[in-house]
Formats: structure tokens, C-alpha cells, sequence
């Protein structure tokens, strides 16, 4: 079992800027490809970016690119995400997720929710204008 827990949201005037950190357990975390997601009010989750296990590669929405950037810390088990230039369209609560098993890349090459495996409990980010 993989459990991961994010911290580090918040409010931020627009423009502003925050780092969500990702805590996973386990001594396996360098094999598991790892996103990252959110849910506005009365929106359906969707895909903001995706690292794949190796750490090499990543992918963003492109509401996001240039903006947010993915990445992990295999040495603290710790996936971030640096988000830069908010809006208020940011607003939402976001999830850290990890694929369904180790070394596979379906999840980071698909932005669908199904492909991730665990979840985290969420954290707010609110950016006021």
C-alpha cells in the first residue's frame, strides 16, 4: 500500500505563489510515476501534471504550462508542486496520486484519474483577485 498525504495549501492574492508538498510512505515511491490533480466547485477532478517514475519526464495542462512546475525528491519520498502566477481560476482543492503499480507509465501518459492507484487526502488552495 502506498499513502500519501499533501500539505502546503492555502490563500494567495493573484500573482502569488505556492509550493504543495506530497509525503508518501514506503521505500518504493522512485517507482511510481506521480500526479498531480484538482477539483473546483461544482467541477469534475482534472489532470494538472504528471511525472513519470524515472523523474525524467513530465507533462502539464496546458491551463498550467508555464505556470506550475512538477517534480520530486526520491531522497525524502516527496512529490512538489511549485505553482507560480496564480489566478482565481486556480482556486480548487488538490490531490497528489500515484500510479496503480511500480514502473508504469499509462498514468503518466494519461491525464484519466484511473490510471493513478492512490490518493491523497487533498489540499485547499484558494487565490483571491
Amino acid at each position: 500500500q502506498v499513502q500519501l498525504a499533501e500539505s502546503g495549501g492555502g490563500l494567495v492574492q493573484a500573482g502569488g505563489s505556492l509550493r504543495l508538498s506530497c509525503a508518501a510512505s514506503g521505500r518504493t515511491f522512485s517507482t511510481y510515476s506521480m500526479g498531480w490533480f484538482r477539483q473546483a466547485p461544482g467541477k469534475e477532478r482534472e489532470f494538472v501534471a504528471a511525472i513519470r517514475w524515472s523523474g525524467a519526464d513530465t507533462r502539464y495542462a496546458n491551463s498550467v504550462k508555464g505556470r506550475f512546475t512538477i517534480s520530486r525528491d526520491n531522497a525524502k519520498n516527496t512529490l512538489y508542486l511549485q505553482m507560480n502566477s496564480l489566478k482565481p481560476e486556480d482556486t480548487a482543492v488538490y490531490n497528489c496520486a500515484a500510479s496503480s503499480r511500480p514502473y508504469y507509465s499509462g498514468s503518466y501518459y494519461s491525464s484519466t484519474p484511473h490510471e493513478y492507484g492512490y490518493w491523497g487526502q487533498g489540499t485547499q488552495v484558494t487565490v483571491s483577485s
